[in-house]
């Protein structure tokens, strides 16, 4: 699965249009992101694309973890946010 990964600069309707672009083609979307203000820009994003998805009847849950991830060869915790489909 493709990691959509954020910044505190990430633009987030860019960011929900990739989410809800994933969803469509996957049917579940990860987004990572690293620091306070890249969660608050991913998470805006994934609410945004809740609205999206929601036009077309898909509705959405979202189940956070934290994940190892190396970056400059040195390892950081990153916030998962792993998006699908809420069961019927």
């Amino acid at each position: 699965m493709n990691v959509i990964k954020v910044s505190a600069r990430s633009r987030t309707a860019a960011v929900a249009g990739a989410v809800a672009g994933v969803m469509r083609e996957a049917n579940r979307a990860e987004v990572q992101a690293i620091g306070a203000g890249a969660v608050n820009q991913g998470l805006k994003a994934i609410i945004i694309a809740k609205g999206y998805l929601a036009e077309e009847g898909v509705d959405i849950i979202c189940t956070p973890s934290f994940v190892e991830v190396e970056i400059d060869g040195q390892e950081r915790t990153a916030i998962r946010v792993l998006v699908e489909p809420r069961p019927q």
